[in-house]
């Protein structure tokens, strides 16, 4: 290896740990000056994308030609199994698209945080987490992979939890429940994994068939399927699927609309990753998984678009967007599976779809970010009308809206168009026999294809409500309305720049789909087991074209008779828009929350059963086998110690008061009984250190001293 090879592999852990170190020297400038710290985060940020781009080019012009020029760099015996990274096609694309995103949303941050508190904790977050989101995209094996899975869902707490209002803590508490659970089993997953394969390297999940344990048997298929499943759910959970989605809708309309963007277009493509990881490496054209996969899919990408069509909330619409796309994405996964070695066409889409979504989402969030930052108001009958009157923001926001609702020349419509056709295309190959049948059949699969049609058409009708509330309708208060028409200066030069640039590249990867977006795909799909393309997509086609329109017409039918005529009401003042989403089905309020609360009852009642069983047998014991045996004297109180000392202590005094009598005189009034004192003491003590080993901090105080001696012997041993 050479020595230009060598410092490249580093760079990898430095694209990793270069913007966590940065995060705590950010926050010690700000101790000292604001404005300092925001120009370091800025430069810091900037500083990533040139490096991980750089990384990318390498690797795409010279690293792809030889699969030695792949980048690897490892940190042994770290926390027992070492850390590993590296550095491959889809890597370099999501490397590349999360330092776009931070760059652009941190240059924004510094005109949204104007006015808020806590800036600075803000920024050290920030920051560790675009390094944990490093860590997650170039890793190599999945127990890497968890580790700053797990980190990043930490760091990326304080963003939900960053106004510190009731709603916001308690969205902040849904989303590390959502998230520890989910680590939790899928770190048993792991275990579980590893035991079968011996190997957690993502790329080494594919051969697991005629991997040969110890004792010369293949490995436990049942056993692989329970522990792929495990895997999944944090992975899963941190995507939001159905039915994990719940922490999505209420995370994103509270926390900062940077970090939104972040949330929804980069946070949940590390648990994409994950999935993509163990459906085409561990399950490669597994049907049944497949199958499952798709299910998942199917409802969430229609439940999120459902939900994002009765909000009145901007952010939150928003958010249940990012559930559909989700869902999206999830079908072109569960299409990979059915359609094994002819699933080119729905690997291309789901990664170009994943690229597509980050960056629509970009765009949006922070075009509502703009808003917000404004009149601080997110529900569509306040903020009605603000952008009548804005036109570069007005622009902005339509491109992201043509493009998540996969309109022709805008890059949506490419991904959709592909994981269409690979819909289409697993239903005609079934027709012929030529691929592993599902749980579906052909009708099911035609069923399916309806919905991702009905789910465009939706997206598209709850985007133009938005688009169309915000920048066309006017305001029912006149006043209101004239103090939006009169806000010239609603955002400043570099927020401009952001959003502009982060604009343009939806149109551009939209009007050249074979120049942009195929280049993005034969990159990026090496990791996903992809078969390779035979012709050039003829993305304009007529057949193409088909499901975009009948997506389009479902759209403006659901537009003109759902939103205008259902999910909005007269009012003295005009129409307004209005929620009729039952609150009865809300899954965190009506049944998560309550089954945690059945389940803790439950857990307390079988543990006190447990209790009071091993007091009962412990006094049976006693009274019998164990009997108690008088002593030769029983002390009254204290203890032998406290005893034999106070004794001491009083021979002590007797012996001072003989060797001098003027003493004796002086104490006969305040003779002491050490025997008494000392048992007294005792007792204080003993009832203290009772109150303190049964509190709950006692107990969190012990966890931590064994969690960091546990830490400390997996990276010594």
């Amino acid at each position: 290896m050479s020595k230009e090879e060598t410092i490249l592999d580093i760079l990898l852990a430095v694209a990793v740990f270069y913007p966590m170190g940065a995060a705590f020297v950010s926050y010690v400038i700000g101790r000292f000056s604001k404005k300092a710290r925001d120009y370091f985060a800025d430069v810091v940020v900037i500083s990533e994308f040139a490096l991980v781009l750089y990384l990318a080019l390498y690797y795409l012009m010279i690293g792809r030609s030889v699969s030695a020029g792949i980048l690897r760099y490892q940190i042994p015996g770290f926390a027992g199994l070492g850390l590993h990274f590296m550095l491959d096609g889809f890597r370099s694309v999501y490397v590349v698209v999360a330092a776009l995103m931070w760059m652009m949303t941190t240059i924004f941050s510094k005109e949204y945080f104007k006015h808020y508190h806590n800036r600075n904790r803000y920024y050290l977050f920030l920051l560790l987490t675009l390094g944990a989101t490093m860590g997650v995209f170039l890793s190599e094996d999945l127990y890497t992979t968890f580790i700053f899975f797990e980190i990043m869902s930490f760091t990326s707490y304080v963003w939900v939890a960053h106004d510190e209002k009731k709603e916001s803590l308690r969205a902040a508490e849904t989303y590390l429940a959502v998230a520890v659970i989910g680590g939790m089993v899928t770190l048993m997953g792991l275990f579980l994994l590893y035991h079968e394969l011996g190997t957690l390297r993502i790329e080494d999940l594919s051969a697991w068939s005629g991997i040969e344990a110890a004792a010369g048997k293949q490995p436990d298929k049942t056993m692989i399927y329970i522990s792929g499943a495990l895997v999944c759910v944090g992975f899963a959970a941190k995507a939001g699927a159905f039915p994990l989605h719940i922490w999505l809708p209420k995370a994103h309309p509270v926390a900062p609309a940077p970090a939104s963007a972040l949330l929804s277009g980069i946070l949940t493509k590390a648990g994409i990753f994950g999935l993509l990881a163990v459906s085409c490496q561990l399950f490669y054209g597994d049907a049944d998984w497949g199958s499952a996969i798709l299910l998942i899919g199917t409802i969430t990408m229609f439940l999120g678009a459902l939900l994002a069509l009765f909000s009145v909330d901007l952010k939150r619409t928003l958010a249940c967007s990012s559930v559909s796309q989700i869902g999206f994405i999830l079908v072109g996964i569960g299409s990979m599976g059915l359609l094994g070695n002819e699933n080119a066409l729905s690997a291309r889409g789901t990664l170009l779809h994943m690229v597509n979504h980050s960056l629509i989402k970009l765009v949006l969030f922070m075009a509502a970010g703009v808003v917000y930052m404004n009149i601080h108001r997110l529900n569509l009958n306040e903020i009605r009308g603000f952008g009548r009157k804005k036109p570069l923001l007005n622009v902005i926001f339509l491109m992201g809206a043509l493009g998540i609702g996969g309109i022709p020349l805008w890059n949506g419509y490419v991904s959709k168009t592909l994981l269409h056709e690979g819909i289409v295309e697993y239903t005609e190959l079934l027709k012929e026999g030529v691929v592993t049948p599902s749980m579906f059949g052909i009708f099911g699969m035609e069923c399916i294809e309806w919905i991702f049609l009905i789910s465009g058409g939706i997206t598209i009708a709850y985007m133009t409500k938005l688009y169309l509330a915000v920048f066309v309708e006017k305001n029912a208060d006149e006043e209101r309305q004239k103090e939006y028409d009169a806000n010239k200066k609603y955002m400043n030069w570099q927020s401009l720049a952001a959003l502009t640039l982060s604009a343009l590249l939806l149109p551009l990867m939209g009007f050249f789909p074979n120049v942009v977006m195929d280049s993005i795909a034969d990159a990026g799909t090496s990791m996903m087991n992809a078969a390779s393309l035979h012709s050039s997509v003829e993305y304009f086609s007529v057949e193409n074209l088909k499901g975009a329109g009948i997506s389009l017409v479902i759209g403006i039918l659901l537009y003109l008779v759902v939103v205008r005529l259902l999910l909005m009401k007269k009012t003295e003042s005009g129409r307004e828009y209005v929620n009729r989403w039952p609150k009865v089905m809300d899954l965190e309020d009506f049944f998560y929350r309550p089954l945690i609360g059945v389940v803790c009852i439950l857990g307390r009642f079988v543990c006190r059963i447990g209790d009071s069983l091993v007091d009962g047998i412990v006094v049976l014991l006693r009274k019998t086998v164990y009997r108690d045996k008088s002593l030769p004297f029983e002390l009254t109180e204290g203890n032998l110690f406290t005893y034999h000392l106070g004794e001491f202590l009083n021979s002590w005094e007797e012996w001072l008061d003989q060797r001098f009598p003027k003493r004796r005189r002086r104490r006969k009034k305040e003779k002491r009984n050490y025997v008494h004192e000392l048992a007294m003491r005792y007792w204080e003590l003993t009832e203290n250190m009772v109150v303190i080993t049964r509190t709950l901090s006692f107990g969190f105080l012990l966890f931590c001293f064994g969690f960091v001696f546990m830490l400390l012997y997996l990276m010594l041993r």
